[in-house]
């Protein structure tokens, strides 16, 4: 019995190891559309409908109605969907978003800087578990959505730094994909790859925080069989880049004050419009993932609706 033990601690070890690396959350393959359609988007910023300048209330509500008309599998926020941490958004925002409420829309949110701001942390967490009950305790989390696509939701205020609790989780994520995931769209704030600026914008360039995180993904997608999307927001405007075999996006262009950017050569998309009010559509379908840059077009109209399709771009998944 005495040299049974450690083996029967082992084992225990193991086994409990394998259920922390178990997503979250899941969604049976039974209950999605063929194709599956997800959506990325953030910085939105619900707020009150007299604070025009952080915010634009009619293209808020335009691009609610247009992801709704998706009927997504999901919807995916990077962050930034209150202006400030208060009761008084998250109030505008379960207005604002009905029409997904009577869809009975999925939608999972990463944690930005604006849901801790204007209130003490503890305070600012709490509005956002009443607002997502089900994300209760915690900053980070997955979802499988059906046997071939995960999404994992980061927290970029917290520690992605090697050794850190949130780093530890998420390699113990990586490691455990399922053979049969193909697609990992992963959802934060802060980006890990952006377009550098040196005049506009420098202290919405990566940070070492998330330039972590990518060496670590540059290690992840060598030897894995899924494909790795980041989609970040923070800087309200567009950008896709691709690097060391993961396609890095910028989608911040969910209503908040847009921000102008200085492309690089690195920049997949080198479109001159501007604002980019957009979401990101991405459809699975067979062994293509195809995403696309849908862009409100007449923002300025009273009731905007009409959109542009401005990047499209597909990844080829390994059979």
């Amino acid at each position: 019995m005495r040299r049974s033990l450690p083996v029967v601690l082992y084992l225990a070890v193991i086994f409990a190891g394998m259920v922390r690396a178990a997503a979250t959350f899941s969604v049976p393959d039974a209950a999605l559309p063929d194709p599956l359609v997800l959506i990325a988007y953030g910085d939105i910023r619900f707020t009150q409908t007299n604070e025009t300048a952080a915010s634009s209330l009619r293209v808020r509500r335009a691009l609610i109605a247009k992801i709704a008309a998706e009927n997504p599998a999901a919807i995916f926020i990077n962050g930034d969907l209150p202006y400030h941490g208060i009761a008084a958004d998250y109030q505008v925002y379960r207005t604002e978003t009905q029409p997904w409420r009577d869809q009975h829309l999925r939608v999972y949110p990463a944690l930005g800087n604006h849901e801790l701001s204007a209130c003490l942390e503890s305070a600012c967490l709490e509005r956002w578990w009443n607002a997502f009950p089900e994300l209760r305790g915690r900053r980070w989390y997955s979802v499988a959505i059906g046997s071939k696509a995960v999404g994992i939701a980061l927290d970029s205020d917290t520690s992605l730094l090697p050794g850190s609790e949130q780093r530890a989780w998420l390699e113990s994520q990586v490691t455990a994909l399922d053979p049969a995931v193909r697609v990992v769209l992963i959802v934060m704030h802060h980006p890990p790859v952006a377009d550098a600026q040196t005049v506009k914008l420098v202290d919405h360039n990566p940070r070492p925080n998330e330039q972590a995180l990518a060496a670590y993904l540059k290690k992840a997608a060598a030897r894995s069989t899924a494909r790795f999307v980041v989609s970040a927001g923070h800087i309200h405007n567009y950008e896709r880049l691709a690097r060391d075999g993961v396609t890095y996006l910028v989608s911040g262009g969910g209503g908040a004050t847009p921000y102008d950017v200085d492309r690089t050569p690195a920049d997949l998309y080198q479109g001159e419009e501007f604002p980019n009010y957009h979401y990101v559509r991405f459809e699975l379908h067979g062994q293509t993932l195809t995403g696309a840059m849908i862009r409100l077009a007449d923002y300025a109209a009273a009731t905007p609706d009409r959109w542009q399709i401005m990047d499209r771009f597909e990844i080829i998944l390994p059979p």
